[in-house]
């Protein structure tokens, strides 16, 4: 257990290539990218963000996902 704090777990995104239709793969492996939060997740590592940021950027993307929730719900009902 002393080294299970250092295990890393990797999950592997895959592409398959077509008919040599490099471009269409990179188009489908970054949807698939975005997706998943990937992409997202490296621009915010990509600088160090201070945690009163971090809480405020996380405080205003729940509001604004709050916000669409309620707009999907009140056009479903």
């Amino acid at each position: 257990m002393a080294n299970r704090l250092h295990e890393e777990i990797y999950m592997s995104i895959t592409v398959e290539v077509r008919g040599n239709n490099v471009e269409k793969a990179l188009r489908v492996l970054k949807k698939k990218l975005q997706k998943d939060g990937i992409m997202k997740e490296l621009r915010e590592r990509k600088h160090f963000e201070k945690p009163s940021l971090k809480r405020a950027r996380k405080k205003k993307e729940n509001i604004r996902r709050c916000a669409k929730e309620k707009r999907l719900k009140e056009r479903s009902e």
